[in-house]
């Protein structure tokens, strides 16, 4: 089991079976993606392998932030796949040892599938037993693709996820897309954490992981 308690402070959390997926979702500013890196690196503090998928930031620079993160980090555990589309597809070992995998577009979605099993199989190569993975942003992957497409690439991963007992979690502007969207991405995760911003203050609360949804708290 995956307890997630030490980034944010849940029983629903306390105890998240590998292979599960879930979706962050809340507007832009709201701390999604760090929330997302928290968790991440809570693993790899514990020796985890971690696979991160980025639409946004460039691969060096998710490596150089990591091991901020994570001072002990063996770079050999860490795996990233980089969706900017500076480049053409290929792969490359960093000088610690990272894999990263890169894309020529976000909306690359075959490229993608096979760069995180690239990831995958690199980290159990290198003795990893258990992984977590985050993707930022399906948001971005949205404005190349359509929902279908979407849900169709969170399926496929939750399945991956479930046979490599790893923990999934991937995030979503809320604001930038209408409910019917929403609600078909949705359906592909076993639960989400749900993010708000209340009179400046930043609010988080479960829902499908332990039955109902948890009040909302600060975090």
């Amino acid at each position: 089991m995956y307890d997630l308690t030490d980034v944010l402070d849940f029983e629903a959390l306390s105890a998240v079976r590998p292979g599960s997926s879930i979706l962050i979702s809340g507007p832009a500013m709201t701390g999604k993606e760090e929330l997302a890196m928290q968790i991440l690196a809570d693993g790899s503090r514990h020796g985890e392998g971690a696979v991160v998928v980025t639409t946004g930031d460039r691969a060096e620079d998710v490596v150089a932030d990591y091991g901020e993160r994570v001072p002990d980090l063996d770079e050999s555990l860490l795996g990233v796949v980089d969706c900017r589309g500076e480049s053409g597809r290929s792969s490359e070992f960093t000088a610690g040892g990272t894999f990263v995998y890169h894309l020529s577009s976000p909306g690359e979605i075959t490229g993608m599938g096979i760069g995180i099993t690239k990831c995958m199989e690199n980290l159990a190569n290198n003795g990893a037993d258990s992984g977590r993975f985050a993707l930022d942003s399906l948001s971005t992957i949205l404005t190349y693709t359509d929902k279908k497409t979407v849900f169709k690439l969170c399926h496929i991963l939750s399945s991956r996820f479930d046979t490599a007992g790893y923990l999934g979690v991937l995030t979503i502007d809320s604001a930038a897309h209408d409910e019917q969207t929403l609600q078909v991405i949705k359906q592909a995760f076993d639960g989400m954490i749900e993010i708000r911003e209340n009179d400046g203050v930043r609010e988080a609360r479960v829902l499908g992981l332990a039955g109902k949804p948890t009040d909302w708290q600060e975090f």
